[in-house]
């Protein structure tokens, strides 16, 4: 199966598919230029891509001939041919834009993948044929600790270590640190035979949140090892959105009933399907963007 990746830029998707053969990146066109336009409207980001290419055709600039169809999957589920991009494409095609838009979307594209949380993400797609999460135990502090240490090993200091500062955000306050033997030992005898016992588990992890940084992107493949072994179902992040996720997540504290309806009713059991788990990585590193 292909690997396929979706970034966001501005909230908005760059769906990307993996050329094994060439080992590089192709990027679907019509979604860089929605990006680049803020265009929501799939049609008309078309014809634009249609009228862009023929213009630059025309100034000697041949995107065309670099170009080639891939197979993205579209908005009611099929995947479609259209054409992609590869780095230096989406290079010439920002540099020769007919408008400055493009600058911002360009240092975005280049730069990216070098942040932390772009290296990150990088080590996120290998965790699916890593052997760590069929070797780890699900629910487990160590299990926890063992997924985030792998997303940011070399990247922080403290990968893998639970906190002995406290902290807050949002003028929320998480659990206080000096309590964590208790706390999380706690937490981790906490059943998880049904979805609302997962669900009251991964809550009360969130709560704790027992890193500096990383949390949400740990606990959310945490999550997913619980739901797969005890239900047989994980989560396809895709069909939640954003802003609805972290709403949720603000409120379960105190009231869980909207996170479980979320993830409820984005379950699938497509466990072992590669698809699902590279969206919901990048789904995942979606939810903390901004």
């Amino acid at each position: 199966m292909s690997k396929v990746s979706i970034r966001f830029y501005n909230d908005r998707e760059v769906r990307a598919v993996w050329d094994e053969e060439h080992s590089k990146w192709w990027f679907s066109a019509i979604d860089i230029i929605s990006a680049i336009n803020n265009e929501p409207d799939y049609v008309k980001a078309g014809n634009y891509w249609r009228w862009l290419k023929k213009k630059l055709a025309a100034a000697g600039i041949q995107l065309v001939s670099v170009t080639h169809e891939f197979k993205f999957t579209a908005p009611d589920g099929k995947k479609r041919a259209a054409d992609a991009m590869d780095n230096e494409c989406v290079e010439t095609l920002a540099k020769n834009y007919p408008n400055n838009r493009a600058n911002a979307f360009l240092d975005w594209f280049t730069y990216s993948d070098n942040t932390i949380d772009g290296q990150s993400k990088k080590k996120a797609y290998t965790l699916f044929e890593s052997g760590l999460l069929e070797s780890t135990t699900p629910g487990t502090v160590k299990c926890l600790q063992q997924i985030h240490a792998y997303l940011f090993g070399g990247l922080y200091e403290f990968a893998g270590q639970i906190r002995t500062k406290n902290i807050s955000k949002g003028g929320f306050a998480f659990a206080p640190c000096q309590y964590f033997d208790v706390t999380l030992a706690n937490i981790e005898q906490m059943p998880e035979n049904t979805f609302i016992e997962i669900m009251d588990k991964y809550i009360e992890m969130n709560v704790a949140h027992p890193f500096m940084e990383g949390n949400g992107r740990s606990t959310r493949i945490w999550l997913d090892l619980m739901l797969k072994r005890s239900l047989k179902k994980c989560v396809d992040w895709s069909r939640i959105d954003k802003n609805d996720y972290l709403d949720a997540m603000r409120r379960s504290p105190i009231d869980g009933t909207a996170i479980k309806q979320l993830v409820q009713n984005a379950l699938t059991d497509r466990i072992s399907d590669r698809e699902t788990f590279m969206k919901g990585i990048d789904y995942s590193y979606y939810y903390e963007e901004g």
